[in-house]
């Protein structure tokens, strides 16, 4: 290595292969050994560590960590029972993360991989050869050598497993005999001087001498020629990655890893980017990052099939028989070899022309290309969001979807627009660039996928404990809510929806085909400034799967889906729009009112059958859209008329309204003391930077409990300072603790019982017959009581109920049900409030004439006199007024005050009112 000793800057090869062949034979890592390991277990000693963790003491042992890993492979015994590989699978991952090489050697470890960072292919190969030579030194075992996992499974797999062949092996040795009888073949003839050079024009064996070599095209490492000898690409049965510092390998043998040692890269309190680490923006990538590995982050908008592509082309000469090899492993098109290299066949066929493709022989891996785009959080304003190309190949494929979050380490590389025709010669010198994944993490994964499968134990347990305690809670619906964006002050009831709407219902598949939504879709319409578009994005950033779009930026074909030419093959596909990229997530549409009808009119289908069907350009397919809606609306004149009705002030129809579980009408009503209040709120958040885990907006509502007439908090109304000091020893609920909880409710499917069913039927046929009696010209179409409102109480139901962790719906949930519907229902048709909860309005606000106390105590009085009876059960009171939309806190504040005038008394075990007045 002359260019190495000139310059010391240069890398030494040569070196580095040995050292990272130091590195697989000498590595080591901590697993937790069970008391069985260590009875059973020869080792000595010195390989048994004790560290303490929180929980006490916990054995670790070390073990060796390729070298077994290796043996497997040479064994041919597949893995079962590890997450991520398939059980069986005969395709085997090495990883190399590079955090274990500067664990293994501080100094020669940290320079190696700071050299294998920075030239990321080259270095890749480098491995592949190392852990080749290292394969083919082994012999095969007749047992596994490394411990089995999958129990039983794969130990009675072993013996089956071990030295197994297939056709690729027999393929190998036949053609290993046919290189061996020609070799020995062309040896004889040179002997007896029938040939004057056996080697070929180039010398070194007569295995590279075709038109290709001959004319200098070959790069310096030789993959681009043909070869009599068979390529190592050929016969690797393995697929190595090699993943940056602090990112953690998750296959064997690291599965098994114990990550809580201090010596671990990945331990909790090394980093606090570990242990998964942040990815950049695509537009971060600058040239100087060309042949590098890193870390981008960004969403997948779109994904091509998954199809074979030929890393090594096998040719087979018709007038010699012998098979020529061609390694094309990283380019997208080649130029097929015409030429034998043999000889004999270039002197005795003029026209050369004898090789001949052979599919079977040849070898393809999983290809699929990926196009990944920033996220609206990096893109500056003014810009367009910037996207690229990321090919993925062998296991990497199918592991992300479109509308998927996701984080990429690859190589970054630049690529030809076309190899060769006309597209290569109107492009000239221009080259586009591209990523070479290496590792994908879905980081937005679905609520069936659990997020948090990196978390220690001790983690995990703090974490279970923390659910427990929300779930067994005095209100673990309030205490979730406040979750969903703690800085927007009131609207109590929405967020109340919006958790519902994040937990959703049960999807019903009849045994006929016929599909019943469980996914709620809510509709929020107001004045401007009540933070409705706020409240679209931040429960579009906590849902896995949330999008967010604009009714005016977005067209028909946006929504739904657009035909696209494929870049790949030229063929016309389907690309998905917001609503196929939300599936089993929540699509936040604002502006839905400034879309046209034509595209609005495409969401009619999505919103109950939950597909999207195209017949476009000759293509007649049906995609999956299972995505609720979260839409935001504003008046057709600005702000909202009171003089008006519901319809003329909103320009929606009656089929698209009549498709919302919900609907909330916020309007900007002028009150002291809610006013007062929500300007304490926002200077508390502007001076804090935020708010404490919703503490602070429960304090601020505190701070104005006479006007907070939604308040759920019934048992410690008027306790402020109780309250007050409780809030400030309760942590605070995260995003991620939301998410965590959500998923563990989804779990569950609740059932309705034969008990709540009649309830249920008798509380649809009481609000069907009030919302008859107001008649629906009085405030427009938008407000009666249909069949789709009784499929609303019911998915509402059974999201409280996974709330509770229930399998079943209780008449609890059934009434908070029936109250939130009610709420969404007067905040539409009472004009003189501003949504109640909703806008924070104060309990003394007049509605419809009347305070709610009086309201409240009007329906109890209504209930006296249709009975004939002055003695009425609390339960029943409770269940009147909370179907009214009314509040615990509110009942209890309204016999206060009537107790208080003498106008009605509590028994002592406070079971039954007694009306003493008529009034």
């Amino acid at each position: 290595m002359a260019d190495a000793a000139a310059n010391p800057n240069y890398p030494s090869y040569d070196d580095d292969e040995a050292l990272f062949a130091l590195f697989l034979r000498e590595h080591t890592i901590f697993t937790q050994a069970s008391t069985t390991d260590v009875a059973e277990s020869d080792v000595e000693d010195d390989d048994l560590l004790f560290e303490p963790t929180a929980e006490g003491k916990t054995l670790l042992r070390r073990v060796p960590c390729y070298g077994p890993h290796l043996q497997r492979i040479k064994n041919r015994q597949p893995y079962y029972d590890v997450e991520g590989l398939a059980d069986g699978s005969r395709t085997y991952l090495i990883e190399v993360p590079l955090s274990e090489l500067v664990v293994w050697d501080n100094v020669r470890g940290t320079e190696l991989a700071q050299r294998a960072a920075g030239n990321a292919m080259r270095y890749h190969e480098l491995f592949c050869k190392v852990i080749d030579s290292i394969l083919n030194s082994m012999e095969v075992t007749s047992t596994s050598s490394s411990g089995g996992r999958g129990g039983t499974a794969d130990s009675t797999n072993a013996a089956n497993a071990a030295g197994a062949r297939d056709s690729i092996d027999v393929l190998l040795e036949q053609r290993r005999a046919q290189q061996d009888a020609r070799r020995d073949e062309q040896q004889a003839r040179a002997a007896n001087g029938g040939l004057d050079d056996v080697n070929g024009p180039l010398g070194g064996g007569g295995l590279e001498n075709d038109a290709a070599v001959l004319a200098g095209d070959v790069a310096a490492n030789g993959v681009a020629g043909a070869t009599e000898d068979l390529p190592p690409l050929l016969m690797r049965r393995y697929e190595l990655r090699i993943l940056p510092l602090q990112r953690p390998a998750n296959f064997p043998p690291f599965d098994k890893q114990h990550r809580d040692s201090t010596a671990s890269p990945y331990a909790s309190g090394k980093s606090d980017a570990a242990p998964e680490i942040e990815g950049v923006s695509l537009r971060q990538i600058r040239s100087r990052a060309m042949g590098r590995l890193v870390t981008l982050r960004g969403m997948i908008v779109r994904s091509s099939d998954v199809k074979p592509a030929c890393t090594v082309a096998t040719y087979t000469c018709d007038a010699c028989g012998c098979e020529i090899y061609q390694v094309v492993q990283t380019k997208r098109e080649f130029m097929p070899q015409r030429l034998c290299p043999s000889e004999e066949c270039r002197r005795a066929t003029k026209s050369g022309d004898t090789l001949h493709l052979q599919t079977r022989g040849s070898k393809f891996v999983k290809f699929q290309e990926i196009k990944l785009q920033e996220l609206p959080n990096q893109v500056p304003m003014g810009h367009i969001p910037r996207s690229m190309s990321v090919h993925c190949r062998g296991e990497l494929t199918r592991l992300a979807t479109p509308g998927d979050v996701v984080t990429i380490d690859g190589v970054f590389l630049p690529q030809r627009v076309a190899e060769s025709g006309y597209r290569a010669m109107k492009a000239g010198l221009v080259a586009t660039t591209f990523l070479e994944a290496q590792n994908i993490l879905v980081m937005k994964k679905s609520y069936d996928d659990s997020g948090n499968s990196h978390l220690s134990a001790e983690e995990q347990a703090k974490l279970d404990e923390r659910i427990k305690e929300i779930a067994h809670g005095d209100d673990p619906v309030g205490a979730l809510s406040s979750a969903i964006a703690p800085e927007i002050f009131g609207h109590e009831d929405i967020k109340r929806a919006l958790l519902l709407q994040l937990v959703g219902g049960c999807t019903r598949k009849l045994p006929d085909g016929m599909r019943i939504r469980g996914d709620i879709n809510i509709c929020l319409m107001g004045d401007p400034g009540v933070a409705k578009s706020q409240l679209l994005k931040h429960v579009a950033s906590i849902a896995p799967r949330g999008v967010y779009t604009t009714g005016k930026g977005s067209s028909g074909v946006g929504l739904t889906a657009a035909i696209t030419k494929d870049v790949t093959t030229g063929e016309l596909a389907l690309e998905g729009g917001a609503l196929v990229l939300a599936d089993r997530g929540i699509c936040a549409i604002d502006e839905f009112d400034k879309m046209d009808e034509s595209d609005r009119t495409a969401i009619h289908e999505v919103m109950e059958q939950q597909t999207v069907s195209v017949a476009k350009a000759g293509i007649v397919a049906t995609l999956n859209a299972r995505a609720a809606v979260l839409a935001a609306a504003n008046p057709l004149y600005g702000r909202y008329n009171r003089r008006k009705s519901l319809s003329e002030n909103v320009n929606l129809p009656n089929s698209l309204l009549s498709r919302f579980d919900l609907m909330f009408l916020i309007l900007d009503v002028a009150d002291v003391d809610r006013d007062m209040a929500l300007a304490r709120h926002v200077t508390f958040v502007h001076q804090n930077e935020g708010v404490d885990g919703g503490a602070a907006n429960k304090k601020s509502d505190v701070d104005a409990v006479p006007m907070d007439e939604d308040s759920d908090d019934d048992d410690e109304f008027g306790d402020n300072d109780q309250e007050e000091e409780e809030d400030g020893k309760q942590p605070m609920v995260t995003s991620g603790l939301l998410r965590e909880y959500i998923s563990r409710a989804r779990r569950h499917q609740p059932f309705v019982p034969t008990d709540v069913a009649p309830y249920i039927v008798e509380a649809y046929v009481g609000l069907r017959s009030q919302g008859s009696e107001g008649g629906p010209q009085k405030n427009g179409d938008q407000t009666v009581m249909t069949a789709r409102q009784l499929l609303s109480i019911l998915r509402l139901s059974q999201g409280l109920a996974r709330l509770r962790f229930s399998d079943y719906v209780a008449r609890e949930d059934v009434d908070e049900a029936i109250r939130l519907t009610h709420m969404s229902k007067s905040s539409l048709t009472d004009h003189d409030q501003g949504e109640g909860d909703a806008s924070g309005s104060s309990s003394k606000r007049k509605w419809g004439g009347e305070d709610v106390t009086s309201r409240i105590f009007n329906i109890i009085r209504d209930y006296s006199t249709s009975s004939r009876t002055l003695r009425i059960e609390l339960k029943l009171v409770e269940a009147m007024v909370l179907r009214k939309g009314f509040t615990e806190q509110q009942l209890k504040q309204c016999l206060e005050e009537y107790q208080s005038l003498d106008i009605i008394q509590m028994n002592s075990t406070r079971t039954h009112i007694d009306l003493l007045s008529g009034e």
